[in-house]
């Protein structure tokens, strides 16, 4: 019944919900089947199916909302930079955070409301999740890299980018520092 209403990772109270039980009769339920190795659990309140799990980028918006996956991760994505990451990298209006979970280091950075824009929707596997556009991820990058939290990466491949466009995402975080390193690359 999960997998057929969507409920590939669920709270507690979507599992109360979806089988009209108690939250006690939710929690011990799931509890149970979670020992089982039946249910995986994600982080506090949240679990998966551990035969049908859902795809990485799903999960990292699932883990901390709202998000969207984006940094090094989406530029990595869309072969903006050469380098592999490990590491799931997302953005999220609410304060930083980090999660590790099924073996990965989920980091969540926060920007300002103002910038929470300019992501995408994708579907794999039957399963919706949201990854910033190439031209924000360089923006949202470029951002850190303003503040000092990110280093230069001399590696960006911006063949097919719109540097009008990185630049429209810049002006979102008000930053003078940001549009020197939009001219830098």
């Amino acid at each position: 019944k999960l997998i057929k209403k969507g409920f590939s990772v669920f709270s507690p109270r979507e599992f109360m919900q979806l089988f009209d039980v108690s939250s006690h009769a939710a929690a011990k339920f799931i509890h149970t089947y979670t020992e089982k190795n039946f249910f995986l659990k994600l982080r506090n309140g949240l679990y998966t199916l551990e035969g049908k799990r859902p795809p990485i980028f799903f999960i990292a918006n699932k883990l901390y909302r709202p998000s969207y996956v984006s940094l090094e991760t989406a530029l990595s994505h869309y072969g903006i930079i050469p380098e592999v990451v490990y590491s799931i990298t997302s953005v999220s209006p609410k304060p930083t955070q980090e999660f590790d979970v099924l073996d990965t280091s989920f980091t969540y950075t926060r920007i300002k409301q103002s910038a929470f824009q300019g992501y995408t929707a994708k579907k794999e596997n039957d399963q919706i999740y949201h990854i910033a556009e190439p031209e924000k991820a360089l923006a949202d990058y470029l951002y850190l890299v303003s503040l000092g939290k990110k280093p230069w990466n001399d590696r960006f491949y911006i063949k097919g980018i719109s540097k009008e466009q990185v630049r429209v995402y810049g002006k979102l975080f008000q930053r003078k520092g940001i549009h020197k390193l939009i001219d830098r690359l």
